[in-house]
């Protein structure tokens, strides 16, 4: 009879991200910068549903993992950077972390408390603002384009007349699509159009997240 396999060990050093978009623009930015491939970008799972709700699920599980040395979290600020914040830092707190701000640092947050993995939290776009990762790849688009604005115009006459068929939550998504369709090649993937620098990965945004992963991870 067949050994039953052991389930394989977490990787050491994790950053997790609530969807495959994420981890296709993050894998994507890693590359473009260099960064060495020390650490996975794991998109949890509950019940076969992504999301902040399933990655904070099982956050305090993950991090009591004996094998863990570093966790990184990027997601969505959404509607209220606050009370995202404060989601996050909930769940931290269930596992003995002590030391968490009051509100997310600018510059992303990475902490390491005795006995505990070193964690790191981003806060989608710039951890400042509401937003979603497809406003941080909005800030990737040069200062100079002249699509950009007139894209934000389109979507707007569409919500003064109510003709959209997507929620006004969903703006940001709406706009850096409409943005890409009318590249050269259009409608290419968010990570896609930074690998083909239709998407500018030297943009201040992407230099701040790409230093916190430095910072969390021990880049050199």
């Amino acid at each position: 009879m067949a050994k039953k396999r052991k389930p394989p060990q977490p990787k050491p050093q994790q950053l997790l991200v609530e969807g495959k978009n994420d981890r296709h623009v993050i894998w994507t930015l890693c590359a473009q910068y260099q960064l060495p491939e020390t650490f996975s970008v794991e998109v949890p799972e509950e019940g076969g549903t992504e999301g902040v709700e399933a990655l904070l699920e099982g956050l305090p599980n993950r991090l009591r993992n004996k094998n863990l040395r570093r966790l990184g979290l990027v997601v969505d600020a959404d509607r209220d950077v606050a009370a995202r914040w404060q989601a996050v830092g909930n769940r931290l707190r269930s596992v003995g972390y002590q030391n968490i701000p009051s509100s997310p640092p600018a510059e992303g947050w990475v902490d390491r408390q005795a006995e505990l993995p070193q964690v790191g939290v981003w806060l989608m776009p710039n951890n400042q603002v509401p937003g979603m990762l497809e406003d941080f790849v909005a800030s990737l688009i040069p200062r100079e384009d002249a699509l950009l604005a007139k894209a934000e115009t389109v979507l707007q006459e569409l919500e003064a007349t109510g003709i959209n068929r997507y929620s006004i939550v969903q703006h940001p998504k709406a706009l850096i699509h409409t943005w890409l369709a009318w590249q050269e090649n259009p409608g290419m993937p968010m990570g896609q159009a930074i690998t083909a620098q239709v998407l500018s990965y030297a943009q201040p945004g992407a230099i701040a997240s790409i230093a916190w992963l430095g910072r969390l991870f021990d880049f050199t």
